[in-house]
């Protein structure tokens, strides 16, 4: 767990429900969950990495991940193991020190190459089959959450968040 520098986020069914709201003025609406968000900053502040990586295109992505501080996004990603590749060769980062959490399989491919991989309760069974760290949560119901506390606990790193909570 100390050796993860970056934690690489699916969207959809991982950061989200899965679910999609169009209205009829051609609107899309998603539900992102404000627990996932807290820890994600946290891990950022601490020092950790975030990528979001989809194979979706939306401004909504992009505000979220700009209202958490996450610089690094790639939408419409048509071979997630490659566009990873990329990201993470500019980072200096590798595989290895990477955590990668998604539900589907357009991810599996991604996630046979990265150290440690995660996915929400309600992934497909290829996924749930390969995964290391299998969150008690539905996507968007805070799995992301579940699976940061994880990583930062055995590294130690939680209880510097503990710390900051408790001393303000």
């Amino acid at each position: 767990m100390k050796n993860i520098k970056i934690l690489v986020l699916d969207v959809d069914g991982t950061l989200t429900d899965g679910k999609i709201y169009v209205d009829d003025k051609d609107n899309s609406f998603k539900a992102f969950n404000v627990k996932d968000g807290f820890a994600l900053v946290n891990w950022l502040k601490l020092g950790g990495e975030v990528a979001i990586l989809t194979g979706k295109k939306s401004n909504i992505v992009e505000r979220r991940a700009k209202e958490l501080g996450i610089k690094y996004v790639i939408q419409g990603s048509k071979n997630k193991t490659q566009d990873l590749k990329k990201l993470l060769d500019e980072l200096d980062i590798t595989f290895e020190n990477t955590a990668y959490m998604g539900d589907d399989l357009n991810d599996i491919g991604v996630m046979k190459k990265v150290g440690l991989t995660a996915c929400p309760k309600d992934s497909v069974a290829e996924v749930l089959e390969i995964c290391d760290f299998i969150s008690n949560k539905n996507g968007g119901d805070a799995a992301v959450r579940e699976f940061l506390e994880f990583i930062m606990k055995k590294n130690g790193m939680w209880q510097e968040v503990l710390n900051k909570y408790s001393n303000e």
